[in-house]
């Protein structure tokens, strides 16, 4: 069988060829091309676009597809998969995503074609908890906002939280989704003292942590509430109004998943209003922000451009990672 893999910015040319070998090994023809940008950001910009607006947003070069008529496995990150991609590649038979979710690709003319669509699920779990953890600490000990102020030439002391800093031993983190990032901050958390609950309809039970059965039971109680469900119909807008009226006051709200998970629009009402204490955002409705945003005026936010998942270790190991999922399914 013969296989295209289309590298980036991201996972370049040499990661793909490397964490490829093990197809190559077990007799699969590898053939490696490159969707070639002239920066991250251009990238990140057709990235963005694909998720929210689905594989058709962005086409792909002509040339990356020639000659590839007979491939059955195409092997992509952030290349889309759209219409014009399917109809060149007669053959295909698997389509691999080298990330968590598959919204690069047309999944409704790509299973109607009998195409099985393989993500690579956990390729950046650590990376995103690891994270996770450095937004915690960063809103909480006011890390982020002092920096900037000393960038600015300011000695500054006196934040949102001035009268009560906290530590983060004893508290209780409230995680939403329990999935492998969220029981990989569950994990980190417990070194710092923290007690931990979680709110899963699809997790039953846990040896170790606490299950709330009810989300506003889970927002009552936490100091900290982060969150790591998968967007679907059913979260959209999951955390809204309501949550931000039973939250403490001296809570924080932490998001490394998706920006739909949270109505902005009320969370943004929330922290000007100072119904809870911060929050620590890596995801967004509007992906750069516009001029006119309001996080720009925000005093009791922590903020970073979409980076949680970014790391050298989770782009370069999951190429390797996607190939032992593949053979597994072809064994």
């Amino acid at each position: 069988m013969k296989c295209l893999a289309i590298a980036d910015l991201f996972i370049n040319h040499t990661m793909m060829e490397d964490g490829l070998r093990l197809l190559r090994a077990s007799g699969i023809e590898v053939v490696v091309r490159e969707w070639h940008h002239p920066s991250v950001e251009k990238l990140q910009e057709d990235n963005l676009r694909i998720e929210q607006e689905g594989a058709e947003a962005v086409a792909l070069p002509d040339e990356l597809l020639q000659g590839a008529e007979d491939a059955g496995i195409l092997i992509t990150q952030f290349a889309p998969v759209n219409a014009a991609v399917l109809q060149a590649l007669p053959q295909l038979k698997y389509i691999g995503v080298l990330r968590g979710g598959t919204e690069n690709v047309n999944d409704e003319i790509a299973r109607a074609r009998g195409i099985e669509i393989l993500n690579t699920p956990g390729r950046n779990a650590r990376s995103v908890a690891e994270f996770t953890v450095g937004m915690i600490l960063a809103e909480m000990r006011n890390i982020a906002r002092s920096h900037d102020a000393l960038r600015d030439r300011f000695w500054r002391i006196d934040n949102p939280n001035q009268s009560a800093i906290p530590e983060l031993g004893s508290k209780v983190v409230g995680l939403v989704g329990f999935g492998h990032i969220a029981q990989l901050v569950a994990r980190f958390l417990e070194g710092f003292g923290c007690e931990i609950i979680f709110y899963d309809r699809y997790v039953s039970d846990h040896e170790r942590y606490r299950r709330v059965d009810e989300l506003d039971d889970l927002v009552r109680q936490a100091d900290v509430v982060s969150l790591h469900a998968r967007l679907t119909e059913e979260t959209h807008h999951l955390i809204n109004a309501h949550h931000f009226r039973l939250m403490k006051n001296s809570a924080i709200i932490v998001n490394t998943a998706r920006s739909g998970l949270i109505n902005e629009g009320d969370m943004i009402a929330a922290l000007q209003a100072g119904d809870i204490m911060g929050a620590a955002l890596d995801t967004f409705d509007d992906e750069p922000f516009p001029d006119d945003s309001a996080f720009y005026s925000l005093n009791n936010v922590t903020i970073t451009p979409h980076i949680a998942g970014s790391t050298i270790d989770a782009f370069s190991h999951s190429p390797k990672l996607f190939s032992e999922i593949l053979l597994n399914k072809l064994s």
